[in-house]
This record gives C-alpha cells, sequence and structure tokens, in this order.
C-alpha cells in the first residue's frame, strides 16, 4: 500500500491541469497533501480549480500557453520563488485532431499536434529539471497515450507525437538516472474525458476488452503512484492503462 503521507509538502507542477486527466490528478494530489503549480490556457476552469482545492493545499496557477517556451520558463521562476523547489511533474497538455489519412492532414494541423504534444513536453522538461536539480532530485510523468505504443488509422500526427513522448521518456530517463529523477511515462487507453466528447462512446466501449471506458480516477492513481516513494526504483518505463485495448 502506499504511504500517503510520504507526500505530504511535495511540490508538483501539472500542466493541461484544468480538465480531464490533469484535473484528477491535481485534486489526488491536493488530498495528498502536495503544494500544486497548475498550468492550462482555460482561465475560467483553472480558477475554479484553485477555489475548490485551497481548502485542501497552496495552489499557485498559470494561465498561458505551453507552446511558449518563453511561458514555461517564467512558470518555472515563479515556482522557484513561491516554494523553492520542484518535485513532481506532470506533463500532460495534449491534443488531437480529426481523423483524417495524412495526406489529408493540414500542414498547420501536423505542427499544432507537435507543438503541444511533443515540443512542450520538451520544454517543460528543459525547465523543469534543472530545479529539480538543485534539490533531491525529483519525478517526472509524461503523459502519453496507447497510441504512443501501437497505431490506429487516420491518426498519424497524434500517433507520431506520443510515439516521441514514449522515446523522449526513455532518453531523458536514461540521462538523469544517476541524478535521482525518475521519468516515465503513462499510456492511457480511452478515458472519460473532454477529449472524446466527439467520439461515438458505445464505439469505443466494444473496442475494450474489459467492456468500459477508462475513468480519469484510475489514471491518476497510477500517476500518483508512480510519483510515490513505493517507485523509486521505476524509470523510463511505460504504463499502459487501457482496458486491454493493445494487448488485442
Amino acid at each position: 500500500m502506499v504511504n500517503r503521507m510520504k507526500m505530504q509538502n511535495k511540490v508538483a507542477m501539472i500542466t493541461g491541469a484544468a480538465s480531464g486527466i490533469g484535473r484528477e490528478v491535481a485534486v489526488c494530489l491536493a488530498r495528498e497533501g502536495c503544494q500544486l503549480c497548475l498550468v492550462d490556457i482555460n482561465a475560467v476552469q483553472l480558477e475554479r480549480l484553485k477555489e475548490e482545492l485551497s481548502e485542501l493545499t497552496f495552489v499557485l496557477t498559470c494561465i498561458g500557453d505551453v507552446t511558449d517556451h518563453h511561458f514555461i520558463q517564467g512558470v518555472i521562476k515563479m515556482i522557484e520563488q513561491h516554494f523553492g523547489r520542484l518535485d513532481l511533474a506532470l506533463n500532460n497538455a495534449g491534443v488531437t485532431t480529426a481523423a483524417n489519412a495524412v495526406a489529408d492532414v493540414t500542414i498547420d494541423e501536423w505542427h499544432k499536434v507537435m507543438n503541444i504534444n511533443v515540443d512542450s513536453l520538451y520544454y517543460c522538461m528543459h525547465y523543469q529539471i534543472p530545479l529539480m536539480l538543485k534539490n533531491d532530485g525529483g519525478a517526472i510523468v509524461n503523459m502519453s497515450s496507447m497510441l504512443g505504443l501501437i497505431a490506429t488509422k487516420n491518426r498519424a500526427p497524434y500517433v507520431t507525437s506520443k510515439h516521441a513522448v514514449t522515446g523522449m521518456s526513455k532518453a531523458v530517463a536514461l540521462d538523469y538516472a544517476d541524478q535521482n529523477i525518475r521519468v516515465n511515462s503513462v499510456h492511457p487507453g480511452y478515458i472519460e474525458t473532454p477529449l472524446i466528447e466527439h467520439i461515438d462512446h458505445q464505439a469505443l466501449v466494444k473496442k475494450h476488452p474489459v467492456g468500459r471506458l477508462g475513468k480519469v480516477e484510475e489514471v491518476a492513481a497510477l500517476v500518483s503512484f508512480l510519483f510515490s516513494n513505493e517507485a523509486q526504483f521505476i524509470t523510463g518505463s511505460q504504463y499502459v492503462i487501457d482496458g486491454g485495448y493493445s494487448i488485442q
């Protein structure tokens, strides 16, 4: 059993925190006593979450675009000023596109997905890791997807970007394994979040051997475990949470 008290007073940064998996991880970590820096471009939802969680812990919010590396650099400076340290980071901001074969994907669509799903993770780790190194190290979880390990038709930008997250996480884990920084990736299947609101849920359910979609609480519990001291020997790993979708 994970000893939640070991999470007390750790400082966590979460991107894409205003909704879906990021929001649920923020709620989970707040309940465990973490202090939070929540990052999102949706100011209304982010401030609503801050108000909700402020009863549990100290919450710093940063509203902006994760594809702007100057913004991410500023976020890290704010974390250092307010907390003096960074222990945990969930790099979760992500986007998908409409289903199209690659020849029908526009150049702008391709770059949008890569900028948000890949470049922003590089920016985050580029600035997060030096602050972690100033203290006792830390743990990073990068949100990939089951489509970061397998592929599906008409989703080339998303599949490519999530495979990149998988590879980048493994490479960075090797870079810092001897400096007490752990980096792992989480690979959800279809989770009940706003990201899949436009997709036929019944059709999706049939693709999962367990007969249902995933829940944000389940992904949050996995992320929380990877952040905990019980996961100290885990780095460079890919944790699939997809109800058996990818083993078919």
